[in-house]
């Protein structure tokens, strides 16, 4: 009887390790990942070299990045790289910060489980701190208006100081802003959509080649074929969605010619159809000719480039099918899809259209376009593949830094300043809290600590002593001490210039509790089939 007993209470036993087990290889999974790119973070943060399986080499510390090109297998390891590109979509900047939160919070989890707190009291209680902790940011945040550009520029420099393309901020930052601020209308948009921003990668030059064109810049170089003009001033711009080619049978069919005066007439008339084309896109007065990239047939043969070279008319083929939208948009023009429709009021205008070489290749540059289009290029260069790729990145990053500041302006100060003060004042909050929840927004408020101890722990500082003195400076009402890691003391990060926007703080923290309560309410994996 007693041993029966006992069976059902092993088995009934056994079951209740089964979901803290899960819980525990989940959190340990989502932590070995916050570990991975936790070296990456902040100024002094390593980089990763990344190689695919095609041999291709990525050198980055950008999270999203280094996150995305992982090859993660666990299911809740995966939730952290959704994580990452979550927080890339709301602010664009703090991808490393917000799964090194969500890691630590999972770490301050494992410990109150075994504890034997209940998950759905852990997950309340962070749900509780969270809110807590954004008024927190909020209240120590301040006001900012797009017209104070020493601010934006700030903020953009601090977001490239943690990139490997950091030595070249002062160029890239006011490009950001200057890019950001021709796009927007400061006193009604609250977004920006950074396809208004066209950004055309060339190798060649070093980065402080990079320029901020406010016109068009087409990667495709002008035709030379036949003395093409390569530069047009007061260009009337056409940009076409057919072909000036002879017309093709179709795929099956076959014109078989028996006789060479049929083979004449044909070339003749081919050559006059053309030839009609191009006085119709004179006429209409055009002397700039952009032609969509055609799959049937050559969008334009060489014939009709003689003809249009002799009537001076610059042209630009294989324009991409996605950029045609961003053309019309900054040159005002209309795309023609067929030749009745190519009348001068389908034309863009532009003060001067010129092809300009650029390291190995050269590009199309038009400028002096009309002040209503809100769109702006700019140019990155680099030395090789891996420096330009990461250009491009960090000033991709730069750039959604300030559309956080367009969607909420407010900036907050860097450097491990805001987390150490959310630990400090959720600190304070909990000891007015009852039974579980105090001790879990404790257990949160610890967590937070995990930023400024990694960002001493990576520019080679004693973690343990900087952040407590950091705690210190806290509770005297230093409310923006944070860690200079430069001079490797703490001081004043609003003096540094060590800025954020606000809204990159609080995603960062409402992402990362949010991702940590669906992993913590996880209590058994099951493979489907």
């Amino acid at each position: 009887m007693s041993s029966s007993a006992g069976q059902s209470k092993a088995g009934a036993f056994r079951d209740k390790e089964k979901p803290h087990d899960v819980r525990v290889s989940n959190i340990t999974a989502a932590k070995a990942v916050a570990d991975a790119i936790r070296t990456s973070l902040g100024p002094r943060g390593m980089d990763k070299m990344i190689q695919s399986s095609s041999g291709d080499v990525t050198i980055t510390n950008d999270g999203a990045t280094i996150l995305k090109q992982m090859q993660v297998l666990h299911p809740v390891a995966r939730m952290l790289v959704e994580l990452s590109k979550a927080q890339d979509i709301e602010a664009g900047d703090g991808t490393t910060t917000v799964v090194v939160i969500a890691g630590s919070l999972l770490s301050a989890c494992h410990k109150l489980l075994e504890k034997g707190i209940h998950p759905t009291t852990i997950s309340d209680s962070i749900q509780l701190a969270t809110e807590r902790a954004v008024e927190v940011l909020t209240a120590m945040s301040s006001p900012l208006s797009l017209s104070d550009r020493e601010s934006l520029l700030k903020s953009a420099t601090t977001s490239l100081n943690s990139k490997v393309v950091s030595q070249y901020s002062s160029q890239l930052a006011p490009i950001a802003v200057d890019a950001v601020m021709r796009v927007v209308d400061p006193a009604k948009d609250t977004n920006v959509n950074l396809k208004d921003i066209k950004i055309v990668k060339k190798l060649g030059g070093t980065v402080e080649d990079t320029e901020l064109v406010e016109g068009l810049v087409l990667d495709q170089k002008a035709s030379h074929l036949a003395g093409g003009i390569t530069q047009v001033e007061k260009a009337k711009i056409g940009l076409i969605q057919f072909c000036i080619s002879p017309p093709k049978t179709d795929m099956e069919n076959q014109v078989i010619v028996s006789d060479y005066s049929q083979m004449d007439r044909i070339l003749r008339e081919e050559r006059q159809y053309i030839l009609d084309i191009c006085k119709k896109i004179k006429k209409a007065g055009c002397n700039v000719l952009l032609i969509q990239k055609s799959i049937l047939r050559d969008a334009v043969n060489e014939m009709a480039l003689h003809f249009l070279a002799k009537m001076k008319i610059l042209v630009v083929r294989d324009i991409e099918r996605e950029d045609i939208e961003f053309v019309c948009k900054t040159l005002g023009c209309r795309p023609i899809a067929s030749l009745d429709h190519f009348l001068p009021e389908h034309l863009g205008t532009a003060g001067l259209v010129e092809e300009v070489p650029t390291g190995t290749s050269k590009i199309v540059k038009i400028t002096g376009v009309p002040s209503t289009a809100r769109t702006v290029s700019v140019v990155v260069r680099g030395s090789n593949k891996l420096v330009l790729e990461e250009a491009d990145r960090s000033l991709h990053d730069a750039l959604c830094v300030i559309r956080c500041l367009v969607k909420n302006r407010a900036l907050i100060a860097g450097g491990g300043a805001p987390e150490i003060e959310v630990s400090q004042q959720l600190m304070a909050y909990s000891q007015g809290l009852t039974g579980m929840e105090s001790y879990c927004v404790r257990g949160f408020a610890e967590a937070m600590e995990i930023i400024p101890y990694t960002l001493a722990e990576n520019a080679g500082l004693n973690p343990i002593a900087v952040v407590t003195e950091l705690r210190n400076r806290h509770a005297k009402g230093e409310k923006n001490a944070g860690i200079n890691v430069r001079k490797g003391t703490i001081t004043d990060m609003l003096e540094e210039n060590v800025v954020q926007p606000l809204l990159v703080s609080t995603s960062a923290i409402k992402l990362a509790a949010e991702t940590v309560r669906s992993i913590m309410k996880v209590d058994d994996i099951i493979n489907a089939r």
